[in-house]
């Protein structure tokens, strides 16, 4: 078994599912947690990224497990929501908390979409689940789909670092996944990218970073 097809079993077995139940959350408690580590909500980080972006924009997350993230986007107003999770659990939960999406299971390197389809395609915390040797692959993926924005939030390094992740090794890794996109797609601009440090005394000293990409018109 490679490992990309390990790490897909790793996260639709029984770790996956506890993961889905241990992050599934109802509004205020998604808000208190970001409060609690970062000291503001999500949603308010969103909309300073993407809140001046067209509300019918077609949006897909990458790995969107119950929905959380995109229920804060149906929050900021927008209309059109896609996702795409691999553990058909996440997927049956999230229908508990967004409406009017669309929410296919699949993986996330062979995205089920046609070229160009979403005008925003996001993950949030999940390409530091992505083996490196595949990360290549996923971020194609996404390019692939989107006409305009790749939108991320991840856990950051400068270079890549695997995490030991609840006494699981390869797993969990963090890294400057803007730099890595512009790396890879030299045509990308960065329109904002910002450092958000944990707050929280578990992860002091860690930083997420929230980045917004921009694919040239062709």
């Amino acid at each position: 078994m490679d490992h990309h097809s390990q790490q897909a079993d790793f996260w639709k077995g029984t770790f996956g599912k506890e993961y889905t139940d241990r992050c599934t959350f109802e509004k205020q408690e998604w808000d208190n947690l970001y409060i609690q580590q970062f000291g503001n909500t999500k949603t308010a980080m969103n909309e300073s990224f993407i809140g001046h972006l067209p509300k019918d924009i077609r949006i897909l997350e990458v790995g969107c497990n119950t929905g959380h993230q995109l229920r804060g986007f149906q929050r900021q107003g927008f209309q059109y929501l896609y996702g795409i999770e691999l553990q058909w659990y996440g997927i049956e939960k999230s229908k508990n908390y967004v409406t009017k999406h669309q929410f296919i299971q699949g993986n996330a390197v062979d995205l089920p979409f046609k070229d160009h389809f979403f005008g925003l395609v996001c993950t949030n915390g999940v390409l530091i689940h992505i083996a490196p040797e595949t990360l290549d692959k996923v971020m194609d993926e996404m390019y692939r789909c989107t006409s305009k924005y790749i939108f991320g939030w991840e856990y950051y390094a400068e270079e890549m670092t695997d995490i030991d992740y609840r006494g699981n090794a390869g797993y969990l890794w963090k890294a400057d996944y803007a730099a890595i996109f512009m790396r890879r797609f030299p045509d990308l601009q960065l329109v904002k990218k910002e450092f958000i440090p944990f707050i929280n005394a578990e992860e002091k000293g860690n930083v997420n970073c929230m980045y917004l990409l921009e694919k040239p018109e062709p």
